[in-house]
């Protein structure tokens, strides 16, 4: 099949893909904070482990693995205190850079292997849609961490008065 020939290529070629990527996310003006407050080769490293393993997270990981791994992401990234929309940008921007590169190398052409395109291409959707819902979800845990601890402080400082 087409797309696993596709998947097989990206997951090959997936360190030069992440210097890339990171390379271009240093470039964009919407993520200044992330860049200021994750290391490079944190970016770097997410970045290489989704490609490379891009085969797996698209047919072998069940929905709870990949919740797991984003929630936590999602929870690490708040915490750094990167805003909600720059790490929205930046999983946008891998998924992007992803079929840029695929465009580039001249991999999307065919007209006979436009099923094959379709259907990674909705694969490629559905995993990077999760990957940002799981991500909001341990954003919004954090959050509601520092509501109730606002919250108690609130209630403690009116109480000594």
């Amino acid at each position: 099949m087409f797309a696993a020939k596709l998947v097989q290529l990206i997951e090959t070629h997936a360190d030069k893909l992440a210097d890339n990527f990171v390379q271009n996310l240093k470039k964009s003006p919407r993520c200044p904070t992330l860049l200021q407050r994750v290391p490079p080769d944190e970016l770097k490293r997410r970045a290489r482990e989704n490609y490379r393993h891009l085969a797996e997270w698209l047919s072998d990981k069940t929905e709870s693995e990949i919740e797991d791994l984003y929630v936590g992401l999602g929870v690490r990234r708040a915490r750094q205190g990167v805003p909600f929309s720059e790490f929205l940008w930046a999983v946008s921007a891998t998924k992007d850079y992803l079929w840029e590169y695929l465009q580039r190398e001249g991999l999307l052409e065919e007209p006979v292997d436009l099923w094959g395109e379709i259907s990674l291409l909705h694969t490629l959707e559905r995993f990077f849609d999760r990957v940002a819902y799981y991500a909001a979800i341990g954003y919004e845990s954090v959050g509601e961490h520092a509501s109730t601890a606002q919250t108690g402080w609130l209630r403690r400082a009116a109480g000594a008065r």
